[in-house]
């Protein structure tokens, strides 16, 4: 992570400062869910902190889809981030069959890229990095007979 501060005490409030000015050179799906007021606010039930990742889809070549656990309290809702134009799927955790493995969500952080952005995402214990040409992230009803933590 370039701004979020995930080792002193999860504190996004250096990239929220840059923020504005990173948001202009966002693609448009990366910058509504970056600049979305809930993404950062832990007392929201939209909040990324404490999800946890749980499947992922390759629809296309060069597409990937996401589907994060919402832990946080309220209506049943997952967040499914589509990712379009991907050239860059990494984890740091070796050997990992599924997303499963990289835990809970600390924070994420997405940043402007040559070819679009990058979104990482810190998670406990490990991280996730995607490049892509841009991003859309919602908030759907979530999966039936998916176990509830």
């Amino acid at each position: 992570m370039k701004y979020v501060d995930v080792r002193g005490g999860c504190d996004p409030g250096p990239y929220l400062a840059r923020l504005p000015e990173l948001a202009d050179r966002l693609p448009p799906g990366a910058r509504a869910f970056a600049t979305d007021p809930r993404h950062y606010d832990p007392g929201d039930r939209h909040c990324v902190q404490d999800l946890h990742p749980l499947d992922v889809r390759r629809p296309a070549r060069d597409a990937v889809e996401l589907r994060f656990r919402n832990h946080r309290a309220g209506p049943d809702e997952d967040l499914v981030v589509r990712y379009t134009g991907v050239s860059r799927f990494q984890t740091d955790i070796l050997g990992a069959c599924d997303l499963s493995s990289l835990g809970e969500v600390i924070l994420d952080e997405i940043l402007p890229h040559p070819d679009g952005c990058t979104h990482e995402l810190a998670c406990r214990p490990g991280t996730l990095v995607v490049a892509c040409t841009d991003l859309v992230a919602e908030w759907v009803p979530a999966t039936v007979g998916a176990d509830r933590p």
